[in-house]
């Protein structure tokens, strides 16, 4: 089977957890259904664990060489350039397990969808996708889940138990109480300390509130991969053309009534554009890529599209620096 053709399936939208207040016997249901989704589309299609989401295995830092073109720059010894006046780079040793570690964004920006799923919904299948991409072979995954009013560490461990426990929590996240903003930056602040062995970073948000987590996302880029997940609903893109609307923050608890003029919607959707790119631009300092979901599209599909493209361009680099 291929990529283009798994694509082409379309598996409807992830199951509802209704703003983490779904419990037994649905809510078992309702994550079996994920991980049956998540296995069928993605098994067959994406071979190699987690290769499809980083640029190869996780690794410990090794013995300096000097600098050649293609090296990757964050892998820089500056310590030795210094001493030696030629640019060094820190050579990796391959080790055979991963550390995931997942921040997830469950701030009540999330509870909100207006096409097939709340994108909170989709963060929980996201965060399946990811599980199941970099689990197996002795890798560990965990998680650092923050509502804005509280945030939960999941400490990282391997097995198919942990990890069904692992979503199976993050699910039942209670949703924060009304006028709560997120913390986004104080969840990717939390994965500084204490300092963990190089591994994979995956952050799930809308990214809708203020970018002030690009610092400490950038420290951690310097040693491990980042992945950025965006979830996104239609209406925080652009607005409807239905006269009077009502809008409501649920992070600042304002309420406001507007009249969706074609000057309105025109300004808020060159806003959502605005700071979309400035999200994009941010995670490209990091070094990160972008996975964008949405809730009126074939989520699964695009899980695929955008792992299979990773596999693709890893494969290519790897083949021009053997060339070499």
């Amino acid at each position: 089977m291929s990529a283009r053709t798994a694509g082409a399936q379309s598996s409807g939208p992830p199951p509802s957890f209704r703003s983490g207040e779904l419990r037994d016997p649905k809510l078992s249901a309702a994550l079996r259904t994920l991980e049956l989704t998540v296995r069928r589309r993605l098994d067959g299609v994406l071979h190699g664990d987690h290769l499809g989401l980083i640029p190869g295995p996780g690794s410990e830092p090794g013995d300096a060489r000097e600098y050649q073109p293609g090296d990757d720059v964050r892998q820089m010894d500056w310590s030795v350039t210094a001493r030696t006046t030629h640019p060094h780079v820190r050579q990796s040793v391959a080790d055979r397990e991963l550390e995931t570690w997942l921040v997830v964004d469950l701030s009540s920006s999330l509870d909100f969808g207006t096409a097939g799923c709340e994108k909170r919904d989709l963060v929980v299948a996201a965060a399946a996708a990811v599980t199941h991409l970099t689990s197996g072979g002795g890798n560990r995954i965990g998680a650092i889940v923050s509502t804005g009013a509280q945030t939960t560490r999941i400490p990282a461990r391997g097995g198919r138990i942990h990890a069904q426990a692992m979503l199976r929590q993050i699910a039942t996240t209670p949703h924060a109480p009304d006028g709560v903003r997120g913390d986004l930056q104080g969840a990717v602040e939390s994965l500084r300390r204490p300092q963990r062995r190089r591994g994979l970073a995956v952050v799930i948000s809308d990214f809708l509130g203020p970018i002030d987590w690009e610092r400490s996302l950038r420290a951690i880029s310097g040693r491990h991969d980042v992945l950025g997940v965006e979830v996104l609903d239609p209406r925080d893109l652009e607005l409807p053309d239905i006269g009077d609307v009502v809008l409501h923050d649920p992070e600042s608890g304002r309420t406001r009534e507007f009249t969706t003029t074609p000057q309105l919607r025109a300004d808020f959707a060159r806003a959502a554009d605005g700071h979309r790119l400035q999200v994009e631009q941010s995670l490209r300092r990091c070094g990160a890529p972008l996975l964008s979901l949405r809730t009126d599209r074939d989520w699964i599909s695009d899980v695929v599209r955008f792992v299979s493209a990773r596999k693709h361009s890893y494969g290519t680099a790897t083949n021009q620096r053997s060339r070499r």
